[in-house]
């Protein structure tokens, strides 16, 4: 399995999916820049989430910053132990581990003495204003949940919400990890898609289900396979602090089964907490009852890294000898990256036969221009035509327009399938709506 994973990070970088932070330099330990390809990657991954998400009724988008008063984390328990990881480090080689990462009482690098186990807290701090002291010290959010929350207010009364409701929110949040690993798996700079979803106390239970088996569906509805998903409750003294039922949907990775997504029963933590560490009234006025009350909230958390590296793993797959039998060349792995239509970086790949002929370049740079308003195209002259088809594959293009001598005479062109790789010929004119079909969620 550690082989597959290197093949998926070699094909992550070679293709322009993902890159080391600050290469040039080093590179900057558990963080990662994404290039062209995985920006549309995720941003194809968040899209189809919004939309999914926005598809259920009573639900609104929040952006709330990533800076906060200090108080806020307070308020949420992340500056005190419940929000830290237990760690021990090496006395001969001063690497430090998670307790959870460690079998025995010596160090699994060199073998050496390791200390006892101390607690870490994972927030990120930082100052703000011309003075570093204490009275500056903020914190990079550790979770986008907590703008929602000191919103909430705002969000309810100003929308005209009634219970039951939704936040969803796309944003950055920041984790000191000590060690962070498994390429983007673990990083102390990530992204999150969160809702909370805010409900009546007796009715919380139900909610916690019917959220659940949305989350799942949409990891199956986007092509994900069933057998590398697994729904895990986390029992009672493992859960996280403010967590009254949990589960996680895991992914089957190649270093094994872990958490792509946490559903939570929050209870009303969050909101009674914060009305008691500010002094505003967070409770919900039902004017059919007269009563007023903290709602409960149920909340579905997924890393956006964590999505995209599963999507990746699915997708990935490798044809031995090949799938293209039109050359005689001998190929012994051919990869594929079978991702879901809606998440494919990019749709549609413009090809010219061959570079040589400026006629057929023309016409090919013409279609382009003709598509890309329409899809996200790539324009790729360079190579043999199979060798292109095969570059397409590896990123995953869903389809291959190629012109040729024929497209000169007829105005047609091929359009070859990634899957199938079934070819068939399109009149350019009707190429923008035979794609959109094809192409269509």
């Amino acid at each position: 399995m550690a082989e597959k994973m290197d093949k998926i990070i070699s094909l992550a970088k070679r293709r322009g999916f993902i890159f080391p932070s600050s290469e040039i330099y080093g590179g900057f330990g558990g963080v990662y820049d994404f290039g062209p390809l995985g920006f549309e990657l995720k941003q194809n991954i968040k899209e189809v989430w919004l939309r999914t998400m926005k598809s259920q009724e009573n639900i609104v988008p929040l952006d709330s910053a990533i800076l906060m008063n200090p108080k806020v984390w307070q308020a949420s328990g992340h500056l005190t132990a419940g929000f830290a990881d237990e760690l021990v480090e090496c006395k001969s080689c001063h690497k430090r581990f998670k307790t959870d990462e460690i079998k025995g009482n010596k160090c699994p690098e060199c073998g050496g003495e390791i200390t006892k186990p101390k607690k870490f807290n994972l927030m990120m701090k930082t100052f703000v204003g011309a003075v570093e002291d204490e009275a500056a010290v903020t914190y990079l959010r550790g979770e986008t949940c907590q703008g929602i929350y000191v919103n909430y207010l705002n969000i309810l009364n100003l929308m005209r919400l009634k219970i039951p409701f939704g936040v969803i929110q796309i944003g950055k949040a920041f984790r000191n990890e000590v060690n962070p690993k498994n390429f983007i798996f673990r990083t102390r700079e990530f992204e999150q898609m969160e809702m909370e979803w805010f409900c009546e106390s007796k009715e919380a239970a139900h909610f916690f289900d019917f959220w659940k088996e949305q989350r799942m569906k949409w990891y199956e509805d986007l092509g994900m396979k069933k057998e590398n998903l697994r729904i895990v409750e986390i029992p009672e003294g493992k859960r996280a602090h403010y967590a009254k039922k949990q589960i996680d949907i895991e992914y089957h990775f190649p270093f094994g089964w872990k958490e792509i997504e946490g559903i939570h029963n929050r209870g009303d933590f969050d909101l009674s907490n914060h009305a008691k560490h500010s002094g505003e009234d967070l409770r919900y006025f039902d004017e059919e009852s007269g009563q007023k009350y903290f709602p409960h909230i149920i909340e579905t958390s997924v890393g956006v890294e964590r999505a995209l590296f599963a999507f990746f793993c699915d997708a990935y797959q490798e044809i031995k000898g090949g799938r293209t039998k039109t050359t005689k060349a001998v190929k012994e792995v051919e990869i594929l990256l079978k991702l879901d239509k809606s998440l494919a970086p990019i749709k549609v790949a413009v090809l010219p036969l061959v570079r040589n002929k400026p006629k057929l370049v023309k016409k090919a740079k013409e279609v382009y221009q003709m598509l890309k308003p329409h899809f996200t195209c790539q324009y790729d002259e360079l190579g043999s035509i199979g060798r292109r088809y095969r570059r397409g594959d590896e990123i995953g293009t869903i389809a291959a327009i190629t012109i040729d001598f024929e497209t000169l005479e007829k105005e047609d062109v091929t359009i070859r399938d990634r899957d199938s790789m079934a070819q068939k010929r399109i009149k350019i004119k009707d190429l923008t709506k035979t794609l959109k079909e094809k192409l269509k969620a």
